[in-house]
Order: structure tokens, then C-alpha cells, then sequence
């Protein structure tokens, strides 16, 4: 009886995606109070996958990749066909490779594309999973098994889906191999694809900078604000762009005072990057 008791206790206060306790803490999750989300989802004791993976989620926003990687790992356990969950622990674990020493590097690494690939396998509609794919096999080396020629076929299943992300690929590839006429091509095809999202015209401004074609990324800019006026993650890139490209600091250090101030989601850089940027900014 006790111990039958213990368990309805345990239950009782364990955490279900659709519970009150759930929403509130996806609620401030949403609004980027990942430590006051992971106080609600920790003292609720998560198991099922929807609270693990939020849980995951925090731990990966506050940049604890360690954490993040063991509760992701309890919600693949959970749902082992979830290709979303599966996508979060390969982000969890790339992290983990950017962040640790060479020794463990190269393990994490393996990992984070593993679980990249569990994804795609699971869904090969995740266009998320195929971007995030795409991006470990252009950027790692073949000894990690990266590659370009797998990029080149990961991209090709990327254009079944959403041919402005396929437009961005190409772009990537033709950055990579140096390019630059291909590369800009294929950015302004993506504009043309999807003439209302702001952050093709973003990826656009960003490589016009990055070319020093500063007078034609500060157009980009501009037209970039006009499709999404007062964005956060336009301000933040545009601010970055300045710092990386040490001009217009001025502006910079405005565009990043009203990111701080601005209400985010997780989709957006975390403030702490914005902060780096500031003191980078000030000379610091």
C-alpha cells in the first residue's frame, strides 16, 4: 500500500504536456525566461516528451549543452520516432562540439549528425533537419563525415520543399567553392521566391557586407526593415554586420540598446549575444 501510494504521489506531481503547469511554463519559455520555464518544468518532475524536449530547449537557450543533451536524450527514449526531438539533440550536441575541448570535439560532432540524419530519416519533410543537415555536411570535414557532395544531395531534397531554403543552399554551396557571382544570385532568386520574408533579404545584406559592398547592403538593410519594420532579429543582424565590418558603431550600439529592450521570442539571438556585441562595440 505504501508503496502504491508513493507512486499516485509521484504521478500527481509529475508534468504533462496540456497541464496548466505545462502551458504556464511553455508561456514563459515563449517569452524567454528560460530559468523561470525550467523552476515550473523541474519542480513538476518531467517524463513525457513534450516537457522533456521543453526542458532540453531551456537548457540549450541558457547555453548549458550538457543538460540540454541529457533531457533530449530522455525525450528521444520517450519517443524514439519524433524526428524533432531527434533535430534538438543533434543542435544539442553540435553545441556541445563548438563549446568543448579537441579531445571530445570530434565525438560530439559525430553525434550531432547522427541525430541529424535520425531526423531526416524519420521525417524527410523536416525541412529544419535537412537545413541543419546540409549545414554539418558543407561545414565538417569528410573524417567527421561531412562533404560537399552530400550537401549537393541534401539540398536537392531541400528544393521538393521550399525552393527559396533550396535558393539558400545553392548560395552557401557557391560561398564555400568561392563563388560569389553564383552565391549572389541565388540569394536575390530566394528574395524573388519569397518576396516577404525578411530574412532572405537579411542573407542577402549580410553577404553584400561580408563582400564590402556596404552602400548596396545598407539598401538591403533598409529594404529588409520595410518588410518587417521594428524586428529584433533585423536590428541584431543589421548591428552585427556594422561590429564585424567596424563602421557605422554609432548605429550599431543604437540598434543594439533597442534589441535589449525589445521583446524577443527564442526564435531571436539571445541577449547575451547582443550584450557581447555592445561591449565589442565600445571598444570592449
Amino acid at each position: 500500500m505504501r508503496t502504491a501510494a508513493a507512486a499516485l504521489v509521484l504521478l500527481g506531481s509529475s508534468l504533462f504536456a496540456g497541464d496548466p503547469e505545462f502551458e504556464r511554463a511553455q508561456r514563459l519559455f515563449n517569452n524567454t525566461d528560460f530559468d523561470g520555464a525550467l523552476r515550473v518544468l523541474l519542480a513538476a518532475d518531467p517524463k513525457d516528451g513534450p516537457s522533456l524536449l521543453l526542458a532540453g530547449r531551456s537548457y540549450y537557450m541558457n547555453g548549458d549543452f550538457k543538460k540540454s543533451t541529457d533531457y533530449m536524450l530522455k525525450a528521444v527514449a520517450v519517443e524514439p520516432s519524433n524526428s524533432t526531438y531527434y533535430l534538438w539533440l543533434g543542435r544539442a550536441f553540435g553545441r556541445r562540439a563548438e563549446t568543448s575541448s579537441f579531445l571530445t570535439a570530434a565525438s560530439y560532432a559525430t553525434k550531432a549528425r547522427e541525430n541529424f540524419e535520425r531526423a531526416v530519416a524519420l521525417n524527410p519533410r523536416n525541412t529544419e533537419a535537412l537545413m541543419d543537415l546540409f549545414e554539418y555536411y558543407l561545414q565538417a570535414p569528410g573524417l567527421l563525415g561531412g562533404g560537399l557532395d552530400k550537401a549537393r544531395a541534401t539540398s536537392q531534397k531541400i528544393n521538393q520543399l521550399d525552393p527559396a531554403e533550396y535558393s539558400y543552399a545553392q548560395a552557401r554551396l557557391a560561398e564555400r567553392q568561392k563563388e560569389f557571382r553564383r552565391a549572389e544570385q541565388q540569394l536575390r532568386r530566394a528574395i524573388d521566391l519569397a518576396p516577404r520574408q525578411a530574412g532572405r533579404v537579411v542573407d542577402l545584406a549580410k553577404f553584400l557586407s561580408n563582400q564590402g559592398r556596404y552602400e548596396e547592403a545598407d539598401r538591403a538593410w533598409q529594404q529588409a526593415e520595410q518588410i518587417a519594420p521594428g524586428s529584433p532579429k533585423v536590428m541584431f543582424e543589421r548591428a552585427s554586420a556594422y561590429v564585424q565590418s567596424k563602421r557605422n558603431l554609432d548605429q550599431a550600439k543604437e540598434l543594439l540598446r533597442r534589441y535589449l529592450k525589445a521583446p524577443l521570442t527564442p526564435e531571436d539571438p539571445p541577449r547575451s549575444e547582443a550584450q557581447r556585441l555592445l561591449r565589442q562595440a565600445n571598444g570592449g
